[in-house]
């Protein structure tokens, strides 16, 4: 695992993948699937691993928290980045901090708390948070004003915050004043694009922001990668293109429920036996898996053609 802190760098040199963590049936750490899924996602060039909502990290007892985040660092390999999650709740996350404290980490993700929450009570809790595990954390917004732009750029004053992932759905992701108000307040070098890949054209070549996360990318890494690959050039006809084969996946989990459908989109892939979800979440029903299924097949298909193709 990659201990070395967070730069600019280390936002764009690859996508950041956001995986599901398989269990048995019994719920116990599947940790040969575990290592298969990192290692699909090690061979299609990710480098960036962050375990977060698709791993259910909501809902993972306190008492598994070291040793899932001990195996995830020792199962990647020396050059992937690996990011855990803390919270949602405040205790949870002071807990997980003692814990971090301790492991070479470079931040861990603070999950969004919804209710109940005040705006001064959430700058508390992540100056005592990063405090307590002495770096800076990684803010996720995945609703609407979720915290004012302007006290996000103080705590980025003070060395709090990493960097932000950015996920927000809007119908159009071309008009966004809360996005550009974060722009203005926190700076695009630090903000990443996290809604995987139907909006980061737009907030690639639109807003500047950098990087993006992906779950699609678990199915398929190589073109997802190739998508950042042609960010990066200004190719975005290109990246158009490439990204239309990822989008009747991301439909199924913009319809169905993202992080279920992405759980069971690798098991149904043939990628690795992901196994049942912690409670309060289960996987998808019989008319959801065929659905998915057949989506999820051609998407891997499509990224093993990619690999042949960049081979030759």
């Amino acid at each position: 695992m990659k201990t070395t802190p967070i730069t600019k760098a280390d936002l764009e040199r690859s996508v950041i993948a956001v995986p599901p963590l398989a269990r048995h049936g019994d719920l116990s750490l599947n940790k040969e699937a575990n290592r298969l899924l990192i290692r699909h996602l090690e061979g299609g060039g990710v480098r960036s691993l962050m375990y977060g909502g698709n791993a259910n990290f909501y809902h993972l007892p306190l008492s598994e928290y070291a040793d899932i985040v001990d195996f995830l660092a020792d199962a990647a390999g020396h050059d992937t980045w690996v990011l855990p999650s803390v919270g949602p709740d405040y205790g949870r996350m002071m807990d997980q901090a003692r814990i971090l404290k301790t492991r070479s980490f470079p931040t861990a993700m603070l999950l969004p708390i919804t209710f109940p929450k005040t705006e001064e009570g959430l700058l508390a809790g992540i100056r005592r948070f990063t405090d307590a595990l002495g770096k800076p954390a990684v803010m996720y917004i995945k609703s609407d004003n979720y915290i004012k732009a302007e006290h996000l750029g103080e705590l980025r004053a003070e060395g709090r915050i990493a960097s932000v992932k950015y996920a927000v759905v809007r119908e159009n992701p071309a008009v966004d004043p809360y996005l550009e108000a974060l722009i203005k307040y926190v700076g695009a070098d630090i903000i990443v694009s996290g809604i995987g890949e139907r909006p980061v054209i737009v907030h690639w070549r639109d807003f500047g922001i950098t990087g993006f996360t992906s779950g699609s990318i678990c199915v398929a890494p190589l073109g997802s990668m190739e998508l950042l690959s042609l960010l990066k050039q200004g190719r975005y006809a290109d990246a158009e293109a490439l990204r239309a084969r990822y989008i009747p996946l991301e439909d199924c989990r913009d319809e169905i429920n993202p992080i279920r459908v992405l759980h069971d989109a690798v098991t149904l892939s043939g990628i690795a036996p992901m196994g049942p979800m912690l409670p309060f979440v289960t996987g998808l029903n019989n008319v959801e898996r065929q659905r998915v299924e057949p989506v999820a097949r051609k998407l891997l298909a499509c990224d093993l053609e990619l690999a042949e193709k960049l081979a030759a």
